[in-house]
């Protein structure tokens, strides 16, 4: 790639991420402009006009910087290594940020008083595959962590369950009888009658800078990165 050519940058296009990511490029004085505000999808930075500005899902940023379609993006740890090892093998993390913090944990509902940690899991997972004839069903938006995470702690009868939208409702619905879900402060998980297992942290996250290898020797990327790395 040559200077001269279009850089892309994704940025999280809503939420607190957003939020804290513009606020970097504010502080170095790095003034982005959408023609149409705060719902357009598109940018760029007033002071350099090769550089382009996308606005997407935190999620979709990893996938587009594996592919190299972005060159920079902004978004979370835990959605880094949630992804396929050949996507997380294309990145590099150059700058890990004091926010976006939050961490991936198994809860489980507050009635379960007899489990108290993992092994205490691994027992009831087995219960449920001996006596009710069914897996543990485990609800999560992160099915690669999840599966990783219980393996490792010897616990293999589980069965995942894609989580669409509230992942704190499933056990209460019917839906799962565990989840793992991202929290910051464990508000609202507590709110939902769900507490976190005494060895049940399967990851700390930070939002992060990231840069996709096949454009890491770009000069104007290397600069522009080292600026917003100073935050």
């Amino acid at each position: 790639m040559n200077t001269k050519e279009m850089i892309n940058i994704g940025i999280p296009s809503k939420g607190r991420l957003r939020k804290d990511v513009l606020n970097i490029f504010k502080k170095n004085k790095l003034n982005l402009i959408s023609e149409r505000g705060e719902r357009d999808l598109l940018g760029s930075i007033k002071q350099k006009k090769n550089f382009k500005i996308l606005y997407l899902h935190a999620r979709e940023i990893i996938e587009r910087l594996g592919d190299g379609s972005l060159d920079l993006g902004f978004s979370g740890f835990d959605l880094l290594k949630e992804s396929e090892i050949n996507i997380q093998k294309k990145i590099n993390v150059i700058k890990k940020y004091d926010f976006g913090k939050a961490t991936l944990v198994v809860a489980i509902p507050d009635p379960w008083i007899d489990v108290q940690t993992i092994a205490d899991l691994e027992e009831i997972a087995f219960e449920f595959r001996d006596k009710k004839k069914k897996r543990l069903r485990v609800a999560t938006k992160y099915p690669n962590l999840t599966r990783e995470f219980l393996f490792s702690k010897g616990v293999t009868q589980f069965k995942l369950v894609d989580s669409l939208g509230a992942t704190e409702a499933y056990p209460f619905t019917g839906s799962s009888e565990i989840i793992t879900d991202i929290t910051s402060t464990g508000e609202t998980l507590k709110a939902n009658n769900l507490r976190v297992l005494k060895d049940g942290e399967i990851l700390k996250s930070e939002a992060c800078m990231m840069i996709s290898k096949s454009s890491s020797k770009n000069k104007s990327l290397q600069s522009l990165a080292r600026l917003l790395s100073k935050n």
